[in-house]
């Protein structure tokens, strides 16, 4: 007698719509646009912290005392300075290498006993501390540049533009680079957070998931750079020159880049608390006030070529915005964002481990069973 077993099984191609895990980090919610990051809006923390206060925030579940953040940023900027083997790493790889992948070539050379399960705060801080160091390292390098060491007595933001130009950043661009550095350190069970959280289920090492989080964000599908925006932008290049480049694209039925999201079916709330971060700056930098405009004058076009669609500015409109008048380089768009997303991969690793329980989706198996498929038959030569 054969037992038959009918499975009903829905697939979920994407894993779209499956909840993989419960979380205190943070809550996207589309529908009504809200960013939450343990209990805090990310709009009021880009506003109003630094990108320190925010990275405590996601790895101990609270904003920091005064003391708290000052022992905090000794010790990331303890760990700023690259060790030789990896410096050796990183000048050794040809120059065709593009810098995520230098980046989690490097990563992985810190594997070692300080970096074995389970994963800890002071594991997180290390490697987020280093990684602008191994980014503006491997950037001077390429450019025929000498690198420049970091500094202790800057804050984790002004030390990366600083360790990127050889001097010392305005604030209005640190200033920037921080709300942008926070609003995108976390966003939820995204591609590259699950394959980190994947891997530290094992009881991999740290170092491990947050290489698998890279391999995850080089993907142009996931950490791909704004720089269709950045080319709007250029194209506009003044003021005036908004609302008729902008007109004549709506016009010709093409898209505004950087306006509406798949996600967001509202204001992106990135988007808001980069609009108002980048309006205070503006009038200290007038790429900041360029696109502050132009969004302007997009939305008030868009309200009147598409009625009732509500379409705004995204995140990768600002964020264009925000990475072009820093200055830095569109090479450097990906790695910048993964300066960020440190803080948020660290965080869901530390949970992650706190579960202790390996990540093992199923399959359905959609091949031939044996006796279905045509073998051929073999002929004597």
């Amino acid at each position: 007698m054969t037992n038959e077993t009918t499975y009903d099984t829905v697939v979920h191609a994407g894993l779209a719509g499956v909840v993989a895990s419960a979380t205190r980090i943070s809550l996207v919610d589309g529908e009504r646009g809200r960013l939450v990051y343990r209990g805090h809006w990310a709009k009021e923390l880009a506003v109003n912290y630094t990108f320190e206060h925010v990275a405590h925030l996601l790895w101990f579940g609270c904003l920091p005392t005064d003391d708290q953040l000052l022992a905090m940023r000794r010790r990331m900027a303890e760990w700023r300075r690259l060790p030789q083997h990896v410096k050796t790493i990183l000048d050794v790889l040809p120059p065709d290498v593009d810098m995520m992948s230098a980046l989690r070539t490097a990563i992985s050379a810190f594997a070692g006993p300080e970096f074995e399960w389970p994963p800890t705060p002071d594991q997180a801080m290390h490697l987020t501390a280093v990684v602008p160091t191994i980014i503006a390292y491997r950037f001077r390098k390429l450019q025929g540049l000498d690198p420049v060491a970091p500094r202790e007595d800057l804050s984790h933001t002004a030390n990366y533009l600083y360790m990127l130009r050889g001097e010392e950043p305005s604030s209005a661009h640190v200033a920037a680079l921080d709300a942008y550095l926070i609003l995108t350190a976390e966003h939820g069970m995204n591609a590259s957070t699950f394959a980190g959280r994947v891997t530290i289920s094992t009881r991999s090492d740290l170092v491990s998931a947050v290489a698998s989080a890279i391999g995850a964000m080089k993907g142009p599908l996931h950490g791909g750079a704004p720089a269709e925006v950045d080319d709007t932008l250029s194209a506009i290049g003044t003021k005036e020159n908004a609302e008729p480049y902008l007109r004549a694209l709506l016009m010709r039925g093409e898209r505004i880049m950087g306006f509406g999201h798949r996600v967001y079916k509202t204001r992106d709330p990135r988007a808001a608390a980069l609009s108002e971060v980048a309006r205070r700056v503006a009038g200290e930098d007038p790429w900041l006030d360029l696109a502050t405009h132009v969004e302007d004058v997009a939305v008030r076009l868009l309200a009147e070529f598409k009625p009732g669609r509500k379409l705004y500015a995204n995140v990768e409109f600002y964020a264009s915005a925000v990475l072009r008048a820093v200055g830095l380089d569109r090479t450097l768009y990906t790695p910048t964002f993964t300066v960020a997303r440190m803080a948020g991969w660290t965080a869901h690793a530390l949970e992650q481990a706190e579960e202790d329980r390996i990540i093992r989706p199923e399959s359905l198996y959609v091949g031939s069973m044996p006796g279905e498929m045509q073998i051929p038959s073999r002929t004597a030569s």
